[in-house]
């Protein structure tokens, strides 16, 4: 991640993420406490407050999950720090993407150092009883990202088959 373009880029999607995600949960807090459910869209989209000790998708390590997951998401973050410097310049797809993905484990990071309650999700889809897990920005942006990050890995995959295709091919 060499040029300044790069590095802005970076920096202005990760911290405008989580300023977005923060700034949503404390809302969600205080305006959801009382009112249970906020429909947005009938009843497939729906405000609602929950809080979240484990990870996604109701994934559970006992009593020490919030500290479990806390330890797993630094150890993310020290990964995903090593891919953002290895991206090559020019390569703003993916630096958003890992943005996104840095970002949002910051975000549910914060919640989990803030309070003992666990990560606030507010967001939740469904019809009727078949409700997707609630969720925030921050696992918005991790999932988003991680699809984005996926494509990108793949799509560089092909290109160094098609590369090395071609060299064999070469008389």
């Amino acid at each position: 991640m060499a040029n300044g373009a790069d590095r802005r880029l970076f920096w202005v999607t990760a911290v405008a993420v989580v300023v977005a995600d923060v700034v949503t949960k404390l809302l969600a807090e205080s305006l959801l406490a009382r009112h249970l459910p906020v429909q947005l869209v009938g009843d497939f989209v729906q405000l609602r407050l929950v809080y979240n000790q484990c990870a996604a998708f109701g994934l559970c390590l006992g009593a020490y999950s919030r500290w479990i997951f806390f330890a797993l998401a630094i150890a993310a973050l020290f990964v995903l720090r090593s891919m953002v410097r290895s991206t090559r310049p020019g390569e703003r797809f993916r630096l958003g993407a890992l943005a996104l993905v840095c970002a949002g484990a910051v975000g549910n990071v914060v919640d989990r150092l803030r309070s003992a309650q666990g990560v606030v999700d507010f967001v939740d889809v469904g019809v009727g009883s078949t409700r997707w897990p609630t969720f925030n920005v921050a696992d918005s942006a991790i999932t988003v990202g991680a699809i984005a990050l996926a494509v990108t890995l793949w799509l560089e995959g092909r290109a160094q088959e098609r590369a090395k295709e071609a060299r064999a091919a070469e008389p």
